[in-house]
């Protein structure tokens, strides 16, 4: 191929066949893709308020209608699309195709796809779509900072399926980067690698997490007696915006991977009371024209990274109302289960709500060590540095997660607190080992009923600037406030295991 080096194999195939980058896509370049890829239809995705991808197909009838299909999109009912914010009598909206987000369906052979964004009667973006408000959270962080911010996350989830034989079984709590044998479903996760990477092109890494299931006992039928393995997706940094696609996307890949092969996955924040919950951890990181600014010259975290945490110590508690929005999720935020209970930064502690992680900035070059008849130097980027959220679970609405998180950003930089916030909420050394440590940090809330509570409170930190509209707040907290369930008041394990199952499909 070209001068583009498309000559890898988990690019995009749309690329390949255009010998172009997704950023360039343009609309003629489709009929091209139709005619070689014996394209029968067209497929819209939109994220909805339960933070699913919901799908339109469209016919391939002729060149002329395909092109009208791209140029001006279709209508959809926003009333079903978003119960409780808008009205049946106003509830058309259109659904546009952004073109470099354009795959080939994996499920669906003969389909084009396209992540969409939802518009008004007039033309301009619905102020209520959740990938919209994120959209208008960075504009304005970006606008304010002159900085970039990018993001990554760490999808969690358990695979549920019947029980072979009973052999290389694996002792509870302890399957974290476990391999084969003793690793089940190493067929499965190399398929959602492969398409995840093809269609979002930003998967990093998968692994065994540390949750191993032997037998699930339950009352919901599908999951009663089968064994469950609990694996993680971690994707590379990519504009936040880009990043909210990437997980909603890659949530539907692996759903759709282990439906194929006769499974469920679930990323359920607790599926059982003595296994690991599922994380969506997410990482932040700064950059000023593409560079990563969170460390200086001499290794020590920037002031900007720095502003950066006091932003999300100011937020944390407020954000479990987009990240947390199960009652389950409560059931994961407990001590000695590597997710954090307080709000607290720290560097490398897993236990903290905000993690500073190893970033490669005092380092480079790190194969030359283990590797020293090695020649050649490795000139390559020597800040890799981000900040970790450790709150979030499997039951986040991703694209209002990462918009909270924008606007805590935001506010970071435009109010000079922050710095002292984070210093303020600095603890050093290992909270776990020195309760003391951390006994004076104020507590995340311990319920939805409490998170929705608090995003009441701190409202203005979101609707400032016109962000998040009052009724998209207004809708989170009744959504919280339905799950009024009181975990103090369930002492039956059955009840327990209840109250996490319904939530199986979140």
């Amino acid at each position: 191929m070209s001068s583009n080096n498309f000559s890898y194999s988990l690019i995009n195939p749309i690329s390949v066949v255009l010998d172009k980058p997704s950023k360039d896509f343009q609309r003629g370049d489709f009929l091209k893709v139709i005619k070689k890829k014996n394209i029968e239809r067209i497929t819209f995705h939109y994220t909805a308020m339960d933070g699913r991808l919901k799908e339109l197909k469209l016919p391939v009838t002729s060149s002329h209608n395909t092109e009208l299909i791209l140029a001006e999109g279709e209508r959809v009912d926003g009333s079903s699309l978003f119960k409780g914010i808008i009205d049946n009598d106003v509830s058309d909206l259109y659904v546009m195709p952004e073109y470099k987000t354009a795959f080939l369906n994996p499920f669906d052979k003969g389909s084009l796809d396209f992540i969409c964004r939802y518009l008004t009667k007039d033309g301009e973006r619905a102020c209520f779509a959740p990938d919209n408000i994120l959209a208008k959270s960075y504009k304005l962080f970006h606008v304010n900072t002159e900085l970039e911010l990018y993001a990554l996350g760490e999808l969690e989830f358990y695979l549920v399926r019947d029980k072979g034989q009973n052999l290389y079984s694996i002792l509870p709590q302890e399957a974290y980067h476990e391999s084969a044998p003793f690793r089940k479903n190493g067929d499965i996760l190399n398929e959602i690698i492969r398409l995840t990477s093809e269609i979002t092109g930003a998967v990093k890494y998968a692994h065994s997490e540390v949750g191993f299931i032997e037998t699930i006992e339950s009352e919901i039928e599908q999951i009663n007696g089968k064994q469950a393995e609990q694996l993680e997706l971690e994707f590379s940094t990519k504009s936040i915006e880009e990043m909210a696609d990437a997980l909603v996307v890659g949530r539907w890949i692996i759903r759709n991977v282990a439906y194929q092969h006769g499974c469920l996955a679930t990323f359920v924040p607790k599926l059982d009371e003595n296994a690991a919950g599922n994380g969506l951890h997410v990482h932040l990181e700064l950059k000023k024209d593409g560079k990563n600014i969170m460390r200086n010259m001499d290794g020590k975290l920037s002031e900007e990274a720095i502003r950066l945490i006091g932003g999300l110590c100011k937020y944390a508690d407020s954000l479990t109302a987009f990240g947390n929005i199960v009652t389950s999720s409560y059931l994961r935020l407990v001590p000695d289960q590597e997710a954090p209970t307080r709000i607290y930064c720290s560097e490398l502690n897993r236990s903290a709500l905000i993690r500073i992680p190893l970033g490669w900035s005092n380092v480079y070059d790190l194969a030359r060590v283990v590797n020293p008849h090695e020649e050649s130097i490795f000139e390559g980027a020597r800040r890799r540095q981000t900040v970790e959220l450790r709150s979030p679970d499997g039951s986040s609405l991703v694209h209002l997660l990462l918009a909270g998180m924008t606007m805590s950003a935001e506010w970071a930089f435009k109010e000079s607190n922050s710095l002292k916030l984070a210093e303020k909420f600095y603890v050093k050394g290992n909270s776990v080992q020195d309760e003391e440590n951390i006994s004076d940090f104020p507590m995340l809330p311990a319920s939805c009923v409490e998170s929705s509570k608090v995003l009441l409170e701190k409202r203005e930190l979101y609707e400032r600037e016109r962000i998040f509209p009052s009724s998209v707040i207004e809708y989170i907290v009744n959504l919280l406030k339905k799950e009024n369930y009181d975990l103090k008041g369930y002492e039956r394990l059955d009840e327990i295991k209840r109250i996490m199952h319904k939530d199986l499909y979140c």
